[in-house]
């Protein structure tokens, strides 16, 4: 167990090393007034943008290091009772997947200047995690159902929490698309909101790689 929590660390760090990579090297921001853009009534800095998002990344991912380590910890304990892993996951995941698929196509459009698509990209991204966040609470359900409760034992516990902590930041990003999609209605310039996609993609490629990590830990647990 230690070596694969190890090689999911490491699997994590590059994946962020990615990201960072791909955020520092976005160009179509450029575009947009040079070195500034506009966003409502003031004006972000390029660099701080770029800063910004880097290193909300670089803490979610010392946040969710730790809870894998606390659990890979946790499971030493002779309390400790193997988790069955709803099926319903596999389909999530998938899901997931999609959203992600979505945005990129999204992310594309936007650099092509195709505004129609950016909009119905975005509703897709955003129906499509919805629908995994209605599926992990789905599988939430059916755990309670099954008699899995939170206070049952440490296991069920550390699923729970997991899987709300990835919930949670999946939530937050909804709220940045949800002002992204109601600006895409409202614009008739992809410029306007190019930087806005851009992030968004970058962020839910973040999202997809914490689950896909999260889900191998849980697996591992339960084999």
């Amino acid at each position: 167990m230690t070596y694969a929590l190890v090689m999911l660390v490491g699997i994590m760090a590059v994946i962020v090393w990615w990201l960072a990579r791909q955020t520092v090297n976005v160009t179509p921001w450029v575009e947009q007034r040079g070195t500034e853009i506009a966003e409502n009534d003031g004006t972000l800095s390029l660099h701080n943008v770029k800063v910004g998002l880097g290193v909300f990344l670089a803490v979610a991912t010392s946040l969710f290091a730790l809870l894998i380590s606390a659990y890979h910890m946790r499971m030493m304990g002779e309390d400790w009772t193997t988790l069955p892993i709803p099926r319903v996951l596999w389909i999530n995941t998938g899901v997931l997947v999609l959203a992600s698929v979505a945005m990129q196509w999204t992310r594309a459009a936007a650099r092509r200047d195709l505004l129609d698509r950016v909009t119905h990209g975005l509703m897709a991204a955003g129906a499509l995690s919805f629908a995994f966040l209605g599926g992990q609470f789905w599988a939430w359900r059916q755990m309670d159902a099954a008699g899995y409760f939170l206070s049952a034992n440490p296991s069920y516990a550390f699923f729970y929490v997991l899987t709300a902590v990835h919930g949670l930041h999946l939530l937050g990003g909804l709220w940045v698309w949800g002002r992204t999609t109601v600006r895409a209605l409202r614009s008739t310039d992809v410029g306007a909101i190019r930087m806005s996609v851009e992030l968004c993609t970058v962020y839910w490629h973040y999202l997809l790689g914490v689950w896909v990590v999260l889900f191998a830990v849980l697996l591992h647990a339960h084999n």
